[in-house]
Order: structure tokens, then sequence, then C-alpha cells
């Protein structure tokens, strides 16, 4: 059977706003399909295909904490789209995140709660991982 409203997330198990923005998802009732992109990795296709939705450049997407993007030499201005594009192919962590689509559009759901603008239905009620509540 086929999600009705179906919401895609590209995902990291190991971030906090990764796990709260999938929980929040879920609370509101959905089943979401679930792409850990750092064990699938990233395509040109879709890296482009998602920044064309997002209406963002490579840059606007970099990750730069926890990631190589200083030892790559991607944080210089100077550094074109191109390569750090192809250094998101590389090295998927790279990729900001979670990265969230639904039929309402796609959106780097930082934070967490900027989620809730692509579901058609929301959770009752939502309580963070650190204890923040989220008043819906």
């Amino acid at each position: 059977m086929t999600e009705p409203f179906p919401i895609t997330i590209y995902h990291n198990p190991d971030c906090g706003t990764s796990r709260n923005a999938l929980a929040m998802i879920v609370a509101a009732g959905y089943h979401p399909r679930v792409i850990d992109y750092r064990a699938a990795g990233w395509t040109r296709p879709l890296l482009e295909a998602l920044l064309n939705a997002l209406h963002a450049t490579p840059r606007d997407l970099l990750r730069e904490k926890g990631t190589p993007a200083a030892e790559l030499g991607l944080l210089d201005p100077a550094t074109p789209d191109e390569a750090i594009l192809t250094a998101m192919i590389a090295h998927p962590i790279l990729v900001n995140r979670p990265i969230v689509v639904t039929p309402k559009g796609t959106k780097l759901c930082r934070p967490s709660e900027a989620v809730l603008d692509l579901l058609d239905r929301q959770p009752h009620s939502f309580t963070k991982e650190d204890g923040e509540v989220v008043r819906l």
C-alpha cells in the first residue's frame, strides 16, 4: 500500500535535529521513507534535484560542523559550487540535514519544527529529545 501523503526524509540518525524531525513526522501519524544518506550516499542527479527544489546552492546546504569541509578547502568563499557539489558526493556527511520532501515541498528542516510546514496534519503534541515542548 502506498502512503497517500508520501514523505521522504534524508536522515542522519546521529543528529538530534534529524531525529526530532523524524519523530514529529511519525507523531503526526505518517510512515516516511527514511534514507540514511551517509550510508546510501548521494548521486549528482539527486543532489541537483534537491537543490533545485530548495532553490539553494551547494554552499547553502554545506555542513561545516563535524565534517571535513575545512580540510577540503570548501569554506573559502571563492570555492566554486561545482567543487562543493563534487565533495558532497564523495563525502555525504557534508550535506546538512534533515532534508524532507513531501507533496507540500522540500525543506532543510533546521530547526526540526520546520518540518511541520510540510505536513498535512500535525502531531497532537510534541516534546523534543532535550525536553523542549513544541507549540503546535
